[in-house]
Formats: C-alpha cells, structure tokens, sequence
C-alpha cells in the first residue's frame, strides 16, 4: 500500500482534485467540541484535538467548488457549525453538492448516500477519490493509496 505524507498547518487547505469531485482537508487548528445532530434527533457530542482534520467532499471540480468547501471549513471550524446527518432516504441527500466528516481519520467512499453517516470516519466521494484513507499526523496528513491530482493553498 502506498503512503503519501503531505505537510499542512492550520493556516492552510489541501484539495485532492478528483475526475468528478474534490475533497478539502484543513486542521481544526484548536480543541474544541463539536455537536452532530442525528436523525433520532440525538445530539452527539465529539471532542477535536487541534491536529484532526475536517475533511469536506464536493461533487464538482473548479473554482466555485473549493469556494465551497473553504466556506464549509470556516463554517465548522471557526463558527462551531454543528453538523447535521440525515435519514438515509431524506429526499434532500441528493441535492447535496458539499458534506463533511471531522476526526483523526477518514475513508472517502463513493459507495454511501451523501450526509447520513453519524460516524465521522467514511465521507461520500467521487469514484476517483472512493478508497483513500486520510489520517491526521502532527505536521500534515498521510493519505494511503495513490493520489493523482492535489495542492495546497493558504487560507
């Protein structure tokens, strides 16, 4: 299995640019918690150490996708957004264009309904993107499995 290991700190995004998505990977920068609201109408609450990753997957490529997507890690990360998981037959699943998942490591998949997976470590992906773990190190990420397409930008 190959292993890549890419520096990131919290002041900057990494994209992984898939043939029909692109998934943002920022730190959480600080502890905190966050809450998840479940379909039960439970609300869940998860402890972020500041090295775990937000991880925000959108269904498109392109300008207005990573607009998205820093949108949506600003959001979580400096507004303490909570995150909302739907039902799996919600009709509104499919019109989501950008959802997220939060820990010390996520698997992308393209084999789940967007936004209704209480547990944080799988997030819906494009084909290209299905299959690849990313977990937290202290300096970046190390995401197993090759990735073709990728960059960092400041934020």
């Amino acid at each position: 299995m190959n292993k890549k290991n890419i520096k990131l700190n919290s002041s900057q995004i990494l994209f992984l640019i898939g043939n029909a998505g692109t998934v943002g990977i920022m730190k959480v920068a600080k502890e905190k918690f966050l809450y998840i609201g479940t379909p039960d109408k439970e609300e869940i609450a998860i402890f972020l150490e500041e090295d775990d990753i937000i991880a925000i997957s959108a269904f498109g490529e392109g300008e207005k996708y990573e607009k998205a997507i820093k949108s949506m890690g600003y959001l979580t990360r400096e507004m303490n957004s909570p995150i909302i998981v739907l039902d799996k037959d919600h009709p509104s699943s499919k019109r989501l264009d950008v959802v997220l998942s939060v820990g010390d490591s996520v698997r992308l998949s393209c084999d789940i309904v967007p936004g209704t997976h209480p547990e944080q470590n799988i997030l819906c992906s494009c084909d290209s993107l299905s299959g690849l773990v990313i977990n937290k190190t202290t300096d970046g990420v190390e995401i197993e499995e090759e990735i073709n397409s990728y960059k960092i930008e400041e934020i």
